[in-house]
């Protein structure tokens, strides 16, 4: 028993102590494994951070490297550079040397040519002296010899020198005054004659460079229609779409019984057109009433403005004449629509233009002024219609309203006479418009009927009292009246003017205006017998 107790408690005991010996190797091997893999991590850190150095160190490296060469390269650029810098600069101190060698040579031969024309004066100075001396010795003797064939001659014909020299010059004087009269008047007749057959090429040669078209002077126009019902469509139901027509373009409407036709009447050439163009789209339209009027109306409106823009600025570059102002360009497109006579004002002021300035260049006057003034004379008959006044006092207020010269408008103020002119451009813009308005073929008014208006307007004239002759001139644009003097006084002279003035308007149907020049003058003819 003792044993076995014993026995047990060894056993428990050395159970015990190998538990206790089991711990202490699993806490030793435990730490051993700890410490193992503790190790192994170190050496991984070790290794990774070797690694990473040695990448930085290659990096640091390679970034040297690259910097290293980057700065080579801006040292090689630079010494290229200065290099390069320093050899222009050697070459321009080189060639600035030479240019100053070359120009001390240049100095020293001109030094050494002056210094030797210096000798050459100096020796023409001295033969120049002698020979002034020997100059004035034979003029000295020559006096002498003078004065005594002077004092030999007063002893012949018993005068002084003075008083031959009077009896030489009275006579040299009348011959001289003979033959000046004689050669003035060949020279005078000569000059007239050429003068005469010059002025005569010129405008014959001005005249034949221009050629322009004209159209037919109407109050009225006729638009065709392509059947008769149209008729009743263009005056609608109660007579709506005329009366709408005729408000939109100011224009009369006349239906008669002519034939596929309807005719349109208005003073106006503008307003006449546009109601043409507008009643022309309507009937191809085919849609006839009020509102589509009006929208018609306002459309071919737009575009005949524009039209007269492109006629202006034509006409503008057809003359030759730029830098007008695009007011006047427009005014001036305005008389693509405006006749006189017949003959179209736009194409008429254009045929001034040529033929002042071809004459202009002739007689060497202002040519871009006289073509300028021919292509402006007539504005103001743009807007006569519309605006009080005369179609130059019109045309002289727009031109100075928009800047004009005063050259420019002094051919417009004058090319009536409303005043004198007294610039040569005035006087030929005056003279092309008297050829561009009388040439043959220019207006439309029959031979018959023009000569009719220039007698009534004669006659008229003829009917007063004291009234001795009368003349119709500028294609009866003006009347001149030459009154006897002894019968009628200055004062009475203006009263007359303005009497026949007004019996031409009451008596005469006639465009435009007419000028009544009263002429009042005394002659005094005595006959030698």
């Amino acid at each position: 028993m003792v044993n076995l107790s014993l026995l047990c408690s060894v056993s428990v005991t050395l159970t015990v102590i190998l538990s206790i010996v089991m711990l202490a190797i699993g806490v030793g091997a435990g730490f051993g494994i700890y410490a193992i893999v503790i190790n192994k991590k170190n050496k991984s850190a070790s290794i990774k951070a070797d690694k990473i150095l040695n990448d930085a160190y290659a990096q640091a490296e390679k970034i040297k490297k690259e910097q290293v060469e980057q700065t080579n390269k801006e040292i090689s650029l630079l010494k290229t550079t200065f290099e390069e810098e320093s050899r222009v600069r050697r070459e321009e101190g080189k060639r600035s040397e030479e240019r100053l060698l070359m120009r001390e040579e240049h100095l020293t031969k001109r030094e050494n040519a002056l210094d030797k024309k210096s000798e050459e004066l100096e020796l023409a100075k001295d033969k120049i002296h002698n020979q002034i001396e020997a100059l004035n010795n034979k003029e000295s003797a020559l006096d002498e010899l003078q004065n005594s064939i002077v004092k030999e001659l007063e002893k012949v014909s018993n005068m002084t020198k003075e008083e031959a020299k009077q009896v030489i010059i009275d006579r040299y004087t009348e011959e001289a005054k003979i033959d000046a009269v004689k050669i003035a008047k060949e020279i005078e007749d000569k000059a007239r004659l050429e003068a005469d057959k010059k002025a005569r090429n010129i405008i014959t040669l001005a005249i034949q460079k221009c050629a322009v078209d004209n159209t037919s002077e109407v109050t009225t126009s006729v638009v065709a229609l392509p059947n008769e019902e149209m008729k009743g469509r263009i005056i609608g139901r109660e007579g709506r779409n005329i009366r709408a027509l005729e408000a939109a373009t100011g224009i009369d409407f006349i239906v008669d019984d002519t034939p596929e036709a309807i005719t349109l009447s208005g003073f106006d050439p503008v307003r006449r057109e546009v109601a043409r163009i507008s009643l022309e789209k309507l009937i191809m339209d085919g849609r006839i009433h009020p509102a589509r009027i009006e929208e018609i109306v306002q459309k071919v409106q737009r575009d005949v403005e524009e039209t007269i823009k492109e006629a202006g600025e034509n006409a503008c570059f057809d003359a030759d004449i730029h830098n007008i102002h695009p007011e006047i360009v427009k005014v001036l497109g305005r008389l693509k629509y405006r006749t006189s006579y017949g003959q179209n004002v736009l194409n008429h002021s254009l045929e001034v233009s040529y033929i002042a300035g071809m004459l202009a260049a002739e007689v060497g006057a202002n040519e871009k002024v006289a073509r300028r003034g021919g292509l402006l004379h007539d504005l103001g008959k743009a807007v006569d219609q519309e605006v009080e006044g005369t179609h130059v006092s019109i045309g002289v207020e727009l031109a100075r309203k928009y800047k004009e010269s005063e050259a420019v408008i002094h051919c417009i103020e004058a090319h009536h006479n409303d005043v004198e002119p007294k610039t040569l451009e005035a006087v030929l813009v005056q003279a092309a418009d008297a050829i561009s308005s009388s040439r043959p073929g220019a207006r439309r008014e029959s031979i018959e009927n023009y000569i009719k208006r220039l007698q009534d307007l004669e006659a008229i004239a003829n009917e007063f009292q004291g009234v001795e002759k009368t003349y119709a001139i500028q294609a009866g644009r003006e009347i001149r009246v030459m009154v006897k003097p002894e019968q009628i006084s200055d004062d009475e002279a203006q009263v007359l003017a303005h009497d026949i003035a007004k019996q031409i308007e009451a008596k005469l149907e006639y465009p435009g205006h007419i000028k009544v020049n009263v002429i009042r003058e005394s002659r005094f003819t005595d006959t030698a017998k």
